[in-house]
C-alpha cells in the first residue's frame, strides 16, 4: 500500500497531475491525498507507511 501512496504522490510531484486526477484514479478523497503529499514532504517514504499514526 506503501508503493500506491507513493506513486500517487509522485504523480503530482513529478508528473504535474492534480490531486482530484491522482486521486480519483487511486480511488482515494482529495483530503486523502493531500495527507500523503503532506506526510511525503514531512517524513518521506516513511510517512507513506500505513500505521505510521502521524498527526498532522
Amino acid at each position: 500500500m506503501a508503493e500506491q501512496r507513493y506513486q500517487a504522490v509522485l504523480a503530482v510531484i513529478s508528473d504535474g497531475l492534480s490531486i482530484s486526477q491522482v486521486a480519483e484514479k487511486v480511488g482515494v478523497s482529495r483530503q486523502t491525498l493531500h495527507t500523503w503529499l503532506a506526510r511525503y514532504e514531512a517524513e518521506g517514504l516513511d510517512g507513506l507507511r500505513i500505521g505510521t499514526g502521524t498527526a498532522l
